[in-house]
């Protein structure tokens, strides 16, 4: 590895992050074409169905491949057919002869099959460059891909003393409205937002992206918690203008005369399994990967996310801390039910990062589950 490797490979991670939440079910992929140390041409995935980032890179320059000139890419390129030709074909036909590449695809069925089928065909290929941050920029993808569930990250913002919200239930607002758009772009990266029906009840929340400075954000699907089927026929989530669909999650003893209702305001209602009275999340989690729902932001509410928890469901944490204090302990908490009952069976956050938004602080961290509650 060198830094010059280093350098462009960041070229390429930047191209990535243009297509991300934009190529679910796919990665985020870049590239950049490298000619005596300078970048000639890129490209990034832009949707699934259109040309992967290799492709995109190689269109630009056209017949014009000199011998020497190197191509770059996040991922490891394809070595099949899917909704496009592979790309490992379109970079032989290019005549580029080296490769470097950031990580393997983690695909069980094509893994390692396009940087061996390179070298097969005399191409150089060097794996392996910043690779830590090319898979941490797929997480969702790698996630799913060998999980068939999705990428599961919980929201929480929170009072300087650890509350959710008032004993009222009012939440608004906690934190500033910058920390606000960051979750906003949070939404415009995920497949889907999923909240319980009380955050429904006593929130009446939209589930939108609405981003700032005339930027046009993409809504996720909305996915409602709710075993009895209690959100009122008149809620938000079913009757603001979407470009995305609702789901309304129900348990099975939820008549279908009551179900129909809802479908005929043209809400999709999937019946799910329960435990003990409440909707299978895991079940759950099973159904949304089939659909398929590559990543999951659950934003509400306590009960939601204290049994997320404790199913070891989650995959990341997004936790927002706001310079306020309840002052009592009638708050809502961040999660309801039982907890860890030593604090050495807490869960662990690693791979912590810490961002400041006006006077708010964000924890970012992906959890390391100790013990079952």
């Amino acid at each position: 590895m060198s830094d010059i490797d280093n350098k462009f490979m960041k070229a390429a991670l930047n191209q990535a992050r243009r297509g991300l939440g934009r190529t679910s079910p796919n990665p985020a992929v870049g590239a950049v074409i490298v000619r005596k140390g300078r970048i000639i041409a890129s490209g990034y995935h832009k949707k699934a169905g259109l040309p992967h980032a290799e492709v995109e890179a190689l269109k630009k320059i056209g017949n014009d491949i000199q011998k020497d000139d190197i191509l770059y890419v996040t991922l490891e390129p394809c070595n099949h057919y899917g909704k496009t030709p592979p790309c490992t074909s379109a970079i032989l036909d290019s005549g580029i002869r080296k490769v470097v590449v950031g990580s393997k695809d983690p695909n069980p069925g094509v893994q390692g099959g396009g940087c061996e089928f390179l070298r097969e065909n005399g191409v150089e290929v060097v794996a392996g460059i910043m690779e830590k941050e090319c898979c941490r920029l797929n997480e969702v993808f790698f996630k799913y891909i060998s999980a068939r569930r999705p990428f599961v990250i919980v929201k929480s913002a929170l009072t300087e003393d650890g509350w959710s919200a008032t004993a009222t239930g009012d939440s608004k607002w906690i934190t500033s409205d910058k920390s606000r758009q960051f979750v906003h772009r949070l939404r415009d990266n995920v497949d889907a937002v999923m909240v319980g029906v009380g955050t429904v009840l006593s929130d009446d929340p939209l589930l939108t992206t609405r981003l700032k400075r005339g930027r046009r954000g993409r809504d996720p699907v909305r996915v409602i918690v709710d075993t009895g089927l209690r959100t009122p026929l008149k809620a938000n989530v079913l009757n603001h203008d979407s470009s995305a669909e609702t789901i309304m999650v129900v348990g099975p003893q939820v008549s279908s005369l009551d179900i129909g209702r809802y479908k005929k305001k043209g809400i999709s209602v999937l019946v799910c399994p329960t435990r003990e009275g409440r909707i299978d999340l895991g079940s759950l989690m099973d159904m949304l990967g089939k659909m398929p729902v590559t990543s999951l932001l659950v934003e509400g509410g306590a009960s939601i996310i204290g049994s997320m928890i404790r199913e070891r469901l989650v995959d990341k944490f997004y936790i927002f801390k706001s310079p306020r204090i309840l002052g009592g302990d009638d708050g809502i908490p961040m999660a309801k039910g039982p907890g860890a009952r030593e604090i050495g069976d807490c869960i662990s956050l690693k791979e912590v990062q810490f961002r400041r938004f006006d006077d708010d602080m964000l924890t970012v961290g992906y959890p390391v589950f100790q013990t079952d509650f």
